[in-house]
């Protein structure tokens, strides 16, 4: 079994503890870990398997000597440093959008497009964690029926963007129930122009919004959804992708409301049940007579999708409304970078092409 010297970017992150976690409890053969974030955090203390390692400053040579390096930490850390680590033989699986849409690089859910691992040159994207819980719940439906078209909602937690979202969001809440003023520094997006209380609120916004009035996260699963679904192709019309997206005061589990239409009209909620159950990665969760459906106080510390509520288009033959909630910093973000790694271990690929060391 190959063993790995392993660096996590972002070490002190919302996502990076949480990889720290992952890896700890991941199949790979870790035989070092190096801890690394910004020169703001460098000396922190955090621990891996019981013991402490200090996080050090990133620079290009931190990645020297290291076999996979993990990151979120943002897409210009990533852009600066992930070409660095694979120039010194590193593969990167990158949590950021910097990569997502580049054609050179694979964005890759293990469950539903694993072989596109194959073609990676050093550097694997991880979708947007949005999109991530979409196409788990999705793809065994594609599989048997095939998809024609896809609107989604969004409800999204706060830790999406990151620390000081939750922490401004609990702040708000406080503040609220206590009625004194809030005022907004980082929710709905902190470098956009306006900030918006987000405690007892729902922000139609999740990221900056572009030209033609959707905003960059819509962009995202739209073109991410194609690339992952259609063989790379992320202006794919094989498969037709909306969405909105919005952000709800929760701390952590994403939902989201998906109608779908499917290509083969004989189609049932049963067979759409069946396929779901039999998909690893998730979970059914769908008795409306007991009450029973996904929530994120439930999906919370989970790695896996779960999927209910599945109901037929009662107006529209051969389309469907699901409901789907999953951990945005596990499913969402860390487990699925670890898992990535952990699939390129078993294929034989966790290793730069070309490079020898």
């Amino acid at each position: 079994m190959s063993e790995y010297n392993v660096a996590i970017v972002g070490a002190t992150g919302a996502v990076g503890t949480r990889m720290i976690q992952m890896v700890e409890e991941s199949s790979l053969n870790v035989k070092s870990v190096k801890m690394l974030a910004s020169s703001r955090t460098a000396g922190t203390k955090v621990k891996f398997k019981g013991k402490d390692y200090t996080v050090e400053e990133t620079t290009p040579d931190s990645f020297e000597g290291i076999d996979l390096a993990l990151f979120s930490a943002g897409g210009s850390v990533s852009k600066k440093f992930a070409p660095e680590a694979v120039k010194r033989g590193a593969v990167v699986v990158d949590n950021t959008s910097a990569f997502r849409m580049d054609p050179e690089v694979p964005l890759v859910v293990p469950e539903v497009n694993s072989e596109a691992l194959q073609d990676h040159n050093g550097i694997i994207a991880n979708p947007n964690c949005s999109t991530i819980q979409m196409v788990m719940s999705l793809e065994p439906i594609r599989e048997r029926y095939g998809l024609a078209r896809i609107i989604v909602t969004t409800l999204q937690a706060v830790s999406g963007a990151g620390n000081r979202a939750i922490q401004e969001t609990l702040d708000e809440s406080r503040d609220v129930l206590d009625g004194k003023k809030v005022t907004p520094k980082v929710l709905p997006v902190a470098g956009d122009k306006k900030h918006y209380q987000q405690a007892f609120n729902v922000l139609p916004q999740i990221d900056v919004f572009e030209d033609d009035g959707y905003t960059h996260e819509e962009w995202k699963m739209i073109h991410e959804t194609k690339k992952i679904m259609c063989e790379g192709d992320m202006d794919s019309d094989a498969i037709q992708v909306t969405a909105t997206c919005s952000r709800v005061p929760v701390p952590v589990a994403h939902s989201e409301s998906v109608y779908f239409e499917v290509l083969d009209k004989s189609a049932t909620v049963e067979g759409i049940h069946e396929a779901i159950s039999n998909f690893d990665g998730d979970i059914l969760e769908d008795d409306p007579a007991n009450q029973i459906y996904p929530q994120p106080i439930n999906a919370e510390g989970k790695r896996e999708t779960f999927v209910g509520r599945v109901r037929p288009d009662l107006e529209n033959k051969g389309s469907f409304h699901l409901w789907n909630v999953s951990d945005n910093l596990l499913k969402g973000a860390a487990w699925n970078s670890v898992e990535i790694a952990e699939y390129l271990d078993k294929m034989d690929l966790l290793r730069v092409p070309g490079f020898t060391k």
